[in-house]
């Protein structure tokens, strides 16, 4: 197993990471969503080997053994009948996000989301003129759920797309089939299209990935699915991603929108990506190892030291969602943890209009930074409320 212990700030603080240098020195930072654990060698030896040849323009489409290996992982989840066609590759998921948005709806039209979510979701929407209509996830039996009732209430005619993360950035759930046919009868009821951001499907640390556009063939001709392959083997720099649909019509609106502004794929994102799916299983499963033990250690962590901030633990990804609103100083918790404890997280608002005083933690470091970090802030606190 590789030796994620042995992780040193010093080491990590080099001067191409912004994880580390968006911070003052002596910031524990524990925020944007890259891990600090190396690569896998079998990525590192396999874009040394691709630059032995010639790096001229690549087949536009994108690569045919990678394609056929995002394929044959989707396959594995159940989403079957794809072929190269459905495929169409991007420099990542956020600008999919922007896509989709762009090639999907029209000024003045409504999108809808579950909140707290990753912030380009909102951004998509608002910054080209679209409505974003938040739906605020509820916590019962001790998880975060979709709330129902209220996505029914938001509804109207201008509303023409649903947007969902799964798992789900930043509260870890990974959406159960009956959560997601729920979710799948409401889409048609309303005659709405998703696009559903299913990045974080490699790192589940619990449950099962399904895919939505797996559930039904209805489903699948009305879902965009963006992937990639940076938040599973930390490869953020490298980017790729890859906007998949069983409607090819949908695909092509998005093409007519964004003509001329995509780019073309990067050979060495696409190898990288091929030899993670094809010979990077033994690394992956021993970082999620390591990803499920810093997991429960922070929830344990906290309910012994910190039990007044609430920590669902998360069902996948690297991240957790935490509530600071018990303390007096909530509503200026990032401020103050960055500048009393010097520990730097992502502030709650940026996720949806509920969340002050909330922060995200990204746990993907070694134990004993993770730890640091949770120690500053302890002593932080408790010299304030004590």
């Amino acid at each position: 197993m590789p030796n994620f212990d042995a992780l040193e700030p010093a080491a990590l603080r080099d001067p191409y990471s912004v994880k580390w240098n968006h911070y003052p020195d002596g910031v524990l930072p524990l925020w944007v969503a890259d891990m600090d654990f190396p690569i896998a060698e079998e990525i590192k030896k396999a874009v040394l080997a691709r630059l032995e040849f010639g790096v001229g323009y690549p087949f536009m489409g994108g690569d045919p053994r990678l394609l056929s290996a995002i394929i044959a992982q989707q396959e594995d989840y159940g989403l079957h009948g794809l072929e190269p066609q459905h495929l169409m590759l991007v420099s990542s998921v956020v600008p999919g996000l922007y896509a989709s948005i762009q090639g999907l709806t029209a000024v003045g039209d409504e999108v809808i989301t579950q909140t707290p979510i990753y912030p380009p979701f909102l951004t998509s929407v608002r910054d080209h003129g679209r409505v974003a209509l938040e739906n605020p996830m509820v916590v019962r039996d001790g998880r975060f759920e979709i709330d129902f009732e209220h996505l029914e209430t938001l509804v109207s005619p201008k509303t023409k797309v649903l947007m969902i993360c799964n798992p789900q950035n930043p509260t870890g759930r990974v959406f159960e089939r009956a959560e997601l046919e729920k979710l799948a009868d409401f889409v048609l009821r309303h005659n709405l299209l998703v696009v559903t951001d299913e990045l974080h499907a490699m790192l589940r640390l619990e449950g099962e990935h399904i895919p939505f556009a797996s559930l039904s063939p209805e489903i699948a001709q009305r879902t965009i699915t963006l992937t990639g392959p940076c938040k599973a083997f930390n490869t953020a720099g490298f980017g790729g991603g890859v906007m998949i649909s069983h409607n090819t019509e949908l695909l092509a609106q998005i093409q007519k929108a964004t003509k001329g502004l995509m780019g073309h794929p990067n050979i060495l994102s696409m190898e990288m990506w091929r030899v993670g799916l094809e010979e990077c299983g033994t690394w992956l499963e021993q970082t999620l190892d390591y990803l499920r033990a810093n997991r429960d250690f922070l929830s344990t962590w906290l309910e012994q030291h910190l039990p007044e901030v609430t920590c669902i633990p998360a069902e996948g990804t690297y991240l957790a969602w935490l509530d600071f609103n018990k303390f007096p100083f909530g509503s200026e918790v990032h401020k103050f943890l960055l500048e009393e404890a010097k520990v730097g997280l992502n502030d709650g608002p940026p996720y949806g209009a509920l969340y002050q005083g909330w922060l995200r933690i990204n746990f993907a470091t070694s134990r004993a930074i993770l730890t640091e970090a949770l120690e500053r802030i302890e002593r932080c606190i408790r010299a304030r409320v004590d």
